[in-house]
């Protein structure tokens, strides 16, 4: 079998999927080449992200891997948020198939736009290394 149990239920059941009216941070990242794109949706008080929303036009793994990076960042301080790594995700989701760990680069990235966003937004100053664009790996063959 190629995908886990955990990848096909985030894939036919995604959690946090939809658009969030008046987001604190939206993220948008992606690549028309490999079909992949991700939008994130970010509300956050007082430091914390409350609630996470995200779409996804993509592959299963992309859906998949975006209803878990959800999950992994809801209830986390934004700068908690910066440390999901998209091998934390493929590890929660029980592995993908190599030929799709860049879906959850995608994840990653996605998520670290949509708090980028919300810095930019709010005046917060960060480091901007923190948000070096990404190749994904998979456009590139």
């Amino acid at each position: 079998m190629l995908y886990s149990e955990k990848v096909m239920d985030h894939f036919q059941h995604p959690r946090n999927l939809g658009k969030m009216e008046n987001a604190d941070g939206v993220g948008e990242v992606g690549n028309a080449k490999c079909g992949d794109i991700m939008k994130m949706y970010i509300k956050v008080d007082d430091g914390i992200i409350t609630d996470v929303k995200f779409n996804t036009f993509g592959c299963g793994s992309a859906i998949a891997t975006s209803s878990m990076a959800t999950e992994m960042i809801k209830g986390k301080s934004v700068e908690d948020a910066l440390e999901l790594s998209n091998q934390a995700v493929v590890e929660a989701l029980d592995g993908l198939p190599t030929h799709k760990i860049h879906c959850s680069v995608l994840a990653e990235e996605a998520v670290k736009a949509a708090v980028k966003d919300y810095y930019d937004r709010n005046n917060i100053s960060y480091d901007a290394a923190l948000f070096a664009e990404g190749e994904c790996p998979h456009c590139h063959e």
